[in-house]
């Protein structure tokens, strides 16, 4: 047997794996010195603090981490390939295993980053274990790497229905909880948080048994190893403790403080200072107060965020996974951007809610597009809108990234889409990109930074709810969106944000702050209502028929939107079922164009009225009810869920530069866009040895827990 078989596509990468090279040569190279040494200090604390995803990923995760990099950095790819082909493994072999390995760096574990399924290596398992074992690595320390191999064989292949996932108790696996958990467990958690004002952010839970008592310790990431606190609550013992992912944690402070030495103002230095107080206390606190002063740093010539930001893989929608990005301002897009900032308080009373329902005054946030040099941790966005805590977003601003180089790299149309008419191909091949620029503006600037939070005295008293009428609602005392959407929370919200971008594309004059206008605003309008659909109907892949749950909240409010769609009628969107030219089973999407305007826009924009109305006051029983209504994958989804996965088309996997400081000059090391120039850049990343003890002794404090 040379690969794993067709029944297991889905958890494989293809041989053929696109992998496409994040370029950011030319804005570095317009840096000054200062500047650039900024950047390299920044994009080592952020390749370090990217590690910690593998410990929130998978208990092997580190391990398969250290087995890979061993291999990897002990030999360049062309001599490991001559003496695999020597040892009689195939070019195809060694190919599935760069591959493998180029997939692993890019989610940073060996769940999909971006759908959070698990994914294996394409060769089998004895062929791996014949690569492993005549490899330089192996040669140089036989007895390590065997313990090594034969610790990580087992999961690095397993696949039962429990491990096909990320998820909750039965549903998957999960290291934001031991799993000794389930969501009676994260229920009586979020209770206790909340009774403290607590968020979820920084800590995973530990749940142990001491004197015939449940023990939930809340273990916060941070350098210091202590203990905060420790009570009684509903007859269980609540400790709340610090020293989570230490030494990475502490790599990463070591940098930021390296970073500050080349700031460009104050605001840049008081927010690397609380950031590495933060990771070095275990304080959200500290954390809250560099976002802060990050707001306030208003076009940066070098722009960053660190920490733990995006909550999409804990199961209870709470906790932060770990990532920090640096980059560099295209000021020409950033224009544009500004413009539409300028624009957005005349475009907010555009969106289908009453003004109470709109915060009060229009928090104007710096809006850049920019080149990434460095994103690590288990993907890169195309927009991100930040920072995530409510009290700021709410009352202080926030700030909107439109990532220009991942948006030119991962999602320019190579060959036609599947589902889709020649024509809309033909569409889409022209205005893909330009249509997902103007879609991340909106959705990011006017989706997440628009709507209001109720809460006690800041909405009129006897306001009659829009939708079903009566007297609205308010969150309580210690409520936070995340702590009451919970589970919903971050698909929910990338709802709401989309269709924002849906409803706003159509106004008059949007499309043109982007530069379009005539027939070509036309059809970016259109490729971005078919584009939605189309991610909607693609998304089904990240739907878990085994957990019953989806995986990936993008992916499924955009199924959701595509449901909004159908159900709207009159044949402005039809899902038709067919036998391709390949003779297998198919789907084609038809959209009627003429009745974007007419049908499209007025069912979005009543659906997007319930989705502000239930966030604003805090109504979960109406939002979960609606939401899972249209999240369901029922027939005929549920069967065309297989068309889906059959029709995959694979995500690129981005290659990323290295910074390389040398006799006080800096180099940009750049890599082939393909899997052997992957593996080339996170051999040179990390060639010290110093990263395999540091994962090998925080693997084994996690294996006590975890096993």
């Amino acid at each position: 047997m040379t690969s794993v078989s067709s029944t297991m596509s889905q958890f494989v990468f293809p041989d053929d794996q696109p992998v496409v090279k994040l370029d950011a040569a030319t804005a570095f190279s317009m840096l000054t010195t200062s500047e650039q040494l900024y950047s390299h200090y920044l994009s080592r604390a952020s390749w370090w603090g990217g590690l910690v995803v593998l410990l929130q990923t998978s208990q092997e995760s580190p391990d398969i981490f250290r087995l890979v990099q061993r291999v990897n950095t002990a030999e360049d790819v062309a001599s490991m390939r001559t003496t695999a082909l020597a040892t009689g493994l195939t070019e195809q072999e060694v190919t599935a295993y760069l591959v493998y390995c180029a997939g692993f760096y890019g989610n940073m574990g060996n769940y999909k980053g971006f759908g959070d399924s698990k994914f294996v290596p394409n060769l089998a398992v004895d062929r791996l274990e014949l690569l492993v074992k005549n490899c330089k690595a192996y040669k140089d320390s036989p007895v390590e790497m065997e313990k090594l191999w034969q610790m990580v064989k087992g999961p690095l292949y397993s696949l039962t229905d429990k491990e096909k996932q990320l998820g909750l108790g039965e549903k998957g696996v999960t290291k934001y909880f031991t799993p000794n958990c389930d969501m009676t467990d994260s229920e009586m958690v979020n209770r206790f948080m909340k009774s403290k004002n607590m968020e979820g952010y920084i800590n995973r839970v530990i749940k142990t048994m001491e004197g015939g008592k449940v023990v939930y310790e809340i273990r916060h990431a941070g350098v210091e190893e202590k203990e905060l606190s420790r009570e009684e609550f509903e007859d269980c013992i609540f400790k709340v403790t610090v020293g989570d992912y230490n030494e990475l944690l502490e790599k990463v402070s070591e940098n930021l403080d390296m970073a500050v030495k080349h700031v460009a103002n104050s605001d840049e230095k008081d927010m690397l200072v609380q950031y590495a107080k933060s990771f070095r206390e275990g304080s959200l606190d500290r954390h809250k107060d560099g976002s802060r002063f990050w707001i306030k740093n208003k076009g940066p010539i070098v722009e960053t965020y660190i920490g733990f930001i995006e909550t999409y893989r804990d199961p209870a929608g709470m906790r932060g996974e770990f990532e920090g990005f640096v980059s560099m301002v295209n000021k020409e897009m950033s224009a544009k951007f500004q413009v539409l900032v300028d624009r957005a308080e005349e475009m907010l009373p555009a969106l289908p809610w009453p003004k109470e329902f709109e915060k009060d005054t229009f928090l104007r946030p710096d809006f850049t597009s920019l080149d990434v040099l460095t994103f690590a941790g288990s993907g890169v966005p195309a927009g991100i809108n930040i920072p995530n805590y409510d009290e700021i977003r709410q009352e202080e601003g926030f700030k909107n990234v439109s990532l220009g180089n991942v948006l030119s790299a991962s999602y320019g149309v190579s060959k036609p889409a599947p589902f889709l008419s020649s024509s809309d191909n033909d569409i889409l091949k022209l205005w893909k990109v330009a249509s997902f620029e103007v879609q991340v503006g909106l959705h990011e600037l006017l989706g997440h930074g628009s709507g209001k939070l109720f809460h006690a005295g800041n909405f009129p008293t006897g306001l009659t709810c829009p939708v079903g009428g009566g007297v609205v609602g308010c969150y309580g005392q210690g409520d936070t969106y995340d702590s009451v959407f919970t589970t919903i929370g971050s698909s929910y919200e990338e709802c709401r944000a989309e269709c924002v971008g849906l409803h706003l594309c159509l106004e008059p004059g949007v499309t043109e702050i982007f530069g379009h206008s005539g027939q070509q605003a036309e059809d970016i309008k259109y490729a971005n209502w078919v584009s939605m659909v189309l991610a909607g109907v693609k998304g089904l892949e990240m739907f878990s028929p085994t957990s019953q749950e989806w995986k990936q909240a993008h992916s499924q409010a955009r199924f959701v939107i595509m449901q909004i769609m159908l159900e709207a009628g009159e044949d402005f969107l039809t899902i038709k079922e067919l036998v391709g030219e390949d003779g297998k089973p198919d789907l084609l999407i038809t959209m009627d164009r003429e009745k974007v305007l007419t049908v499209g826009q007025p069912a979005i924009a009543a659906f997007l009225l319930k989705l502000q109305v239930y966030k604003s006051t805090g109504d979960i029983a109406a939002a979960k009810e609606m939401f899972d209504k249209y999240s369901e994958v029922s027939e005929p989804w549920a069967s065309r869920r297989q068309v889906v996965v059959d029709r995959k088309q694979p995500r690129p996997i981005l290659v990323q530069s290295n910074t390389v400081l040398e006799e006080e000059k800096l180099k940009l090391m750049d890599y082939d866009p393909s899997p052997e120039g992957m593996v080339k850049s996170w051999a040179e990343r990390f060639p010290d040895p110093t990263l395999d003890t540091i994962l090998t002794k925080l693997a084994a404090k996690d294996r006590l827990l975890w096993a």
